[in-house]
């Protein structure tokens, strides 16, 4: 199985998304479940955020781990830019641990940068981190020069991840930053693994490509796509999935080994970028 270490847990490469979960009433038995069954058959990574459905995401990841061994879950939150400030974030965690009904993060991310400078927004995050209401903290979308300038910052070498999309089609991070952060020993958590669908314009799930490789493995389309962006050393997949069945079948592209010519075949159809791009965020 194919494994990720962060704050030096090793992880299992593959967590769960929970992006637009928790906004439907009617579904939320489902979504519940489905975050369950992938904790009962392993996974240990949960990605949430304060933004996501206002908070509707992380009281519905509370319900699911309810009766679950804490130390057996890996959670992140995130916090939101305008609450990224001395005066506002403690204030925001307390919201976000009430929400998920526990007591402590193990990974607390910087969504994105705002307005509060970077320096202010690091400290705040370390001294929350020193006094043990988070185990780890990281940044999200953040591309090589927000990366660099972290480097610089007292505390900023502390910093566990950084989340960003990435995917088959969007590899624009592989110019720089991942090579940076591979340097620099910060895993890559990657959103987004599957893209956005095709009705986002995402063409990945009918390449041809793609789908004679998922024939050679006698697996999914989305299972061969997860499984190339796991073949990334260090690098953590959080797809989401509100059904049981769609995050067992995901789980599978842990132990799918991609060779070569399969490598090689799918970078003819998507091909490496070969200069900077803007950091693509959805």
């Amino acid at each position: 199985m194919k494994s990720v270490t962060i704050n030096d847990q090793v992880l299992p490469a593959l967590g769960i998304g929970t992006w637009e979960m928790g906004d439907d009433p009617e579904v939320q038995d489902e979504e519940i479940k489905a975050i369950r069954a992938g904790l009962d058959a392993g996974l240990k990574v949960i990605d949430t955020a304060e933004m996501y459905g206002n908070g509707r995401s992380e009281l519905l990841v509370g319900k699911a781990i309810k009766n679950y061994q804490r130390s057996d879950i890996f959670l992140i939150s995130k916090v939101l830019p305008q609450n990224a400030s001395a005066k506002r974030m403690r204030q925001s965690l307390t919201a976000s641990l009430q929400r998920l009904q526990t007591d402590y993060l193990d990974l607390y991310l910087y969504h994105w940068r705002g307005m509060v400078p970077l320096t202010e927004t690091v400290a705040e995050l370390q001294s929350l981190q020193d006094e043990g209401l988070i185990r780890s903290w990281g940044v999200s979308n953040f591309d090589i020069a927000d990366m660099q300038e972290l480097w610089q910052l007292p505390h900023g070498k502390n910093c566990a991840v950084n989340e960003d999309l990435y995917n088959l089609e969007t590899r624009g991070i592989e110019f720089s930053l991942l090579p940076w952060q591979k340097k620099h020993r910060v895993p890559l958590i990657a959103y987004s693994p599957l893209g956005r669908g095709p009705k986002m314009g995402s063409t990945m799930m009918q390449n041809q490509a793609v789908l004679e490789v998922a024939a050679e493995h006698h697996a999914s389309a989305y299972q061969i796509l997860l499984a190339w962006v796991m073949q990334q050393d260090e690098t953590l997949a959080i797809p989401k999935s509100s059904s049981s069945t769609h995050l067992l079948s995901n789980m599978k592209a842990l132990d799918i080994e991609l060779s070569a010519a399969d490598l090689q075949e799918l970078e003819h159809a998507y091909p490496k970028p070969d200069h900077k791009e803007p950091l693509a965020i959805y």
